[in-house]
């Protein structure tokens, strides 16, 4: 433990790291020639080298698959373990991925969500994420969200201290908008019944096939949504977020937005990467060259991060 926290400590003194929360009104980035004292206490990076779904580090590493119903998606869909595998890297040797898939014949539905712990609040936020455009099997065409996204939990409902921000992908549309559309959304509250949304929404209408890093960076009252660096998206006012919350992703069906086939499809999302720095604004250039230097360490998973107290469910429990 004394070796990890020396490298994060070197680690951050390397990269050129943000100032701590509070001490700016904005995102712009300074050099210190120190660590912030909190940087080695809020590390959470997992470059997801596991076996399988049932390798007891996973759940060890504080992820959960999510294996019960509910909300979103298809009423009725299930939510199953083995829809995570993890696959080598094709591009990189010695690499692997986090794979999602999620399926379906028109009739029985599978859909997949994966949950970090429930107590992440301010700090930056980023992963490296594969959308993909088309089924690997079967025709295209269903409405699918493939995401990247903090939720606190849907047991807040309709109130003001809820708290969610979303990277959303829609590779064939929905919501009432056609073709390749990504969503920044963040969000006041909400409610199941009747449906009331109470957010803030950016989008770009144009194909993310491929490999994106995503970043989110939480401080002084906004969050700044990145993709691949460029700005996407800055939300904040009653919507910037209030309470702990999980770093998760999830794979799943629009309601109603299926094709007409019996034909099976599978539809896939991949994760390379995960990295959190709490109560820190870093640059994705930051963040790039922190993960890289993790790599090099051959760090695979490190979590400085202090549990909340008491501990917290995440929504992949519920």
């Amino acid at each position: 433990m004394r070796h990890k926290i020396l490298f994060l400590v070197s680690l951050f003194v390397f990269i050129s790291v943000g100032t701590a929360i509070g001490s700016s009104n904005h995102v712009s980035i300074e050099t210190t020639t120190t660590p912030t004292p909190l940087a080695p206490e809020q590390i959470l990076f997992d470059d997801f080298d596991y076996e399988a779904h049932d390798d007891p580090a996973l759940s060890e590493n504080g992820w959960i698959i999510r294996t019960v119903d509910g909300w979103p998606g298809v009423p009725g869909a299930i939510w199953r373990e083995e829809n995570v595998t993890f696959v080598d890297d094709p591009d990189e040797e010695d690499n692997r991925l986090m794979q999602m898939t999620s399926s379906t014949d028109g009739d029985v539905f599978y859909q997949t969500q994966v949950c970090q712990q429930r107590k992440f609040l301010e700090g930056t936020y980023a992963s490296r994420v594969r959308f993909t455009d088309e089924p690997v099997t079967g025709p295209d065409g269903d409405n699918m969200v493939e995401t990247f996204y903090l939720m606190s939990t849907p047991e807040l409902e309709t109130e003001p201290d809820y708290s969610e921000l979303d990277f959303e992908y829609l590779p064939n549309g929905g919501w009432g908008i056609g073709g390749n559309v990504f969503f920044a959304t963040t969000w006041e509250t909400f409610q199941f019944e009747p449906w009331m949304a109470d957010n803030t929404s950016d989008a770009i209408d144009e194909s993310f096939e491929g490999w994106h890093t995503l970043v989110l960076q939480i401080a002084d009252g906004e969050a700044n949504y990145f993709i691949d660096g460029e700005p996407f998206a800055t939300h904040g006012d009653e919507y910037y977020p209030e309470v702990p919350m999980s770093m998760n992703y999830n794979l799943w069906f629009i309601n109603g937005g299926q094709i007409d086939s019996t034909e099976v499809r599978e539809y896939i999302e991949q994760v390379d990467w995960a990295f959190f720095a709490g109560d820190m604004v870093l640059t994705p250039e930051d963040i790039e060259t922190a993960v890289e230097a993790l790599r090099d360490e051959d760090v695979s998973f490190t979590d400085t991060v202090p549990q909340w107290e008491p501990p917290l469910e995440s929504e992949c429990n519920l």
